[in-house]
């Protein structure tokens, strides 16, 4: 007589099937929408040689795309950082009148389409829109200028410090702030010197996260800039035009920056993720 292995033995068998299909299908999966797609924008970039894709990066045009992305960048993270910071204090140390509805108005740009945004600024700031003539009897264009550049990508970008501190502050209690408290502190002293240091490295995880969407923001900004070329052009908005006039290279080119960028923002949020699980433990 054939032994037979125990059913209990069999079951165990057929479910360590299970996990090797499933990793299967997640692979097949992100091998089709990103690392495939990613693969062949580093074979285009590269196609005709290193020196013609150094040669797109020191174009003008693009240069100025650049720049004004980092400038967005410079502007608009700042201005989240502390809009979170005071947004996450707020909800995580106090009960009042209207929380519910500040934590729904951060997540609005998790819910609401980029290019929603963008259309609801031009409505509010345009010519026609609330306070468009205002600024314009100023002389100050918002919509396809750089000011709606900045609301669109401070918009967008608004919910990732609030949203990654606020976990760590309604962790941490507030049994160390009322001791510094009670000790003769002042809130500014408190703030710097209890809550700053332990929230720091959820403060710069949503700096990461809000940074990397800041440069990759293409719905809203496109929407409020009229992409035009060498002023409101942002490398996303580049990467578009270059592609749309077959103008390939260069286009694969500045993906290929802005996806450099991602994997850097990957790296960072890594590295940032391991603190922050040990410092918990």
């Amino acid at each position: 007589m054939q032994n037979k292995l125990p059913s209990k033995q069999r079951t165990n068998q057929q479910n360590s099937w299970i996990p090797l299909i499933l990793i299967g299908i997640a692979i097949a999966y992100l091998g089709l929408v990103l690392y495939i797609p990613a693969l062949n924008v580093f074979l285009q970039a590269f196609s005709q040689g290193i020196g013609p894709f150094f040669a797109n990066l020191t174009d003008p045009d693009f240069l100025h795309a650049a720049w004004l992305t980092l400038t967005l960048a410079i502007i608009t993270v700042p201005i989240n950082a502390i809009f979170g910071l005071c947004a996450a204090w707020a909800i995580a140390r106090h009960q009042f009148p209207g929380r519910a509805l500040l934590l729904s108005i951060i997540d609005l740009p998790f819910s609401i389409s980029p290019v929603v945004i963008g259309l609801i600024i031009v409505l509010v700031y345009g010519q026609n829109g609330w306070f468009g003539g205002f600024f314009a009897k100023f002389g100050i264009n918002v919509i396809f200028a750089f000011p709606g550049m900045v609301i669109a990508t401070a918009f967008v970008s608004m919910p990732f410090v609030a949203r990654e501190v606020i976990p760590v502050l309604e962790e941490l209690g507030n049994d160390q702030e009322e001791a510094a408290q009670t000790l003769g502190a002042n809130n500014w002293q408190i703030f710097w010197r209890v809550t700053l240091p332990n929230v720091r490295w959820g403060l710069l995880y949503g700096l990461i996260l809000t940074n990397a969407r800041t440069m990759g923001e293409f719905g809203a900004v496109s929407v409020v800039s009229g992409n035009i070329i060498g002023k409101t052009q942002t490398l996303p908005l580049f990467v578009e035009d270059t592609y749309k006039q077959y103008e390939t290279a260069a286009a694969y080119s500045a993906a290929v920056v802005l996806a450099l960028l991602a994997v850097v923002t990957l790296i960072l949020k890594e590295i940032l993720e391991r603190k922050t699980t040990g410092s918990r433990e």
